[in-house]
């Protein structure tokens, strides 16, 4: 039997490049901690090989990446690209920060999850990370 069935959501927040504001960050990773999920923060300044290996390390369920800088057509399609290359099919990719509509859709195209805009309410984060792993993650 699957060790997981009985733990809580795990999901690793990260912060990738040289982006150093990390306020919402913590908001959300506080959010999510609060919503029954175990969460581990990585910290400013992730590599996209960092945040894998530290999602692969961690086990996690989903990984989050908050980004302000305008490298989110850079940063994600590499975490995709290493993802599938480590065989993290079911693992979720999701994130948010100053990302344009037209971008996010050519994200969500590649296989990038649904991606939130500053504002969200967390509960709508928390809310789709749960019926995400659900729907697609068996335990």
């Amino acid at each position: 039997m699957n060790q997981k069935v009985n733990r809580p959501l795990r999901i690793l927040v990260a912060k990738v490049g040289l982006d150093g504001h990390d306020r919402g960050a913590k908001v959300i990773a506080t959010a999510l901690r609060d919503a029954g999920m175990e969460v581990i923060y990585t910290g400013l300044r992730q590599t996209p090989e960092m945040v894998v290996n530290a999602a692969l390390q961690e086990d996690v369920d989903a990984i989050g990446i908050s980004i302000l800088s305008g490298a989110h057509m850079t940063v994600f399609p590499k975490v995709v690209a290493l993802m599938k290359e480590k065989g993290m099919d079911d693992v979720l990719l999701t994130g948010g920060g100053i990302i344009p509509e037209e971008d996010m859709q050519q994200l969500n195209d590649i296989g990038v999850g649904k991606l939130f805009a500053p504002g969200t309410p967390t509960t709508e984060i928390a809310g789709y990370i749960a019926e995400w792993v659900a729907t697609h993650r068996s335990f």
